[in-house]
């Protein structure tokens, strides 16, 4: 079971989702390159237990800056154009050789989309760029739910900064929404938007006491082990479907 450390206030309208970890299992995608890219640009190597120290960084969603700055203090002095140059290389494939994006795994299903798109409405806030992005939700049938898409693309200002919850919120009150995210930028972004939160993070993960105390801190309402455990923190499906049906009979 979830682990709440607040309740929420108000029965969500909107749920609004990140990609990376939350529907998509990154660890043989954005992990395995990030592993790779330093350890090609420093000859060390480097271990899943220190990339998650550099994730849970602040600013270090963007996994282009994350394995720059790493290089940077493990004595090769690296810049963002360099690292992301490098580090596509290995997410993408290069001469001839495929690419870590072909071991992308969806971790949840588009019928489960499809069920909470029959009571709220869904949106995405990604880290992603668009290319990443469509390569794996074009194909993917649970995309259509999604009604506003946000990517690194569609903002001046990448997360932590919450322009993209803003742009998906609009004038709406941020109470009617939860933002579910796996990243500290995700908590902070939430944070400074006024965005409910929870944390997707289990408990068999590296740093999980140290990680869920951060998430905590920064205000996350629960921390679920995944996505689809927000099922604890909302009201069962047949009594949202009888409240929205007596909702239409007293129209």
């Amino acid at each position: 079971m979830p682990r709440a450390t607040k309740k929420l206030q108000r029965q969500p309208e909107i749920l609004i989702f990140d990609v990376d970890g939350v529907l998509v299992d990154v660890r043989g995608t954005y992990w395995r390159s990030a592993l790779e890219t330093v350890r090609h640009l420093t000859g060390k190597r480097v271990t899943y237990a220190e990339l998650h120290e550099w994730k849970s960084k602040p600013g270090h969603n963007d996994d282009w800056q994350m394995t720059a700055s790493w290089a940077t203090a493990l004595g090769r002095p690296t810049t963002y154009e360099q690292a992301k140059e490098v580090f596509s290389r290995f997410y993408w494939g290069a001469n001839g050789k495929p690419g870590n994006i072909l071991n992308e795994k969806m971790v949840i299903t588009p019928k489960q989309i499809e069920r909470w798109a029959q009571r709220y409405e869904l949106n995405l806030f990604t880290g992603r760029t668009r290319q990443e992005f469509s390569y794996t939700f074009d194909r993917w049938d649970g995309t259509r739910y999604f009604r506003t898409i946000i990517t690194m693309d569609d903002v001046e200002q990448i997360k932590p900064h919450p322009e993209g919850l803003h742009k998906i919120l609009g004038k709406r009150d941020p109470a009617s929404a939860v933002y579910l995210g796996d990243n500290i930028d995700d908590a902070l972004a939430a944070r400074d938007a006024g965005v409910p939160f929870f944390a997707i993070i289990a408990p068999e993960e590296h740093g999980y006491r140290e990680r869920a105390a951060r998430f905590r801190k920064l205000g996350a309402l629960g921390l679920l082990r995944r996505a689809t455990d927000l099922k604890n923190y909302l009201p069962p499906e047949h009594s949202a479907n009888s409240a929205s049906l007596r909702r239409r009979e007293a129209v």
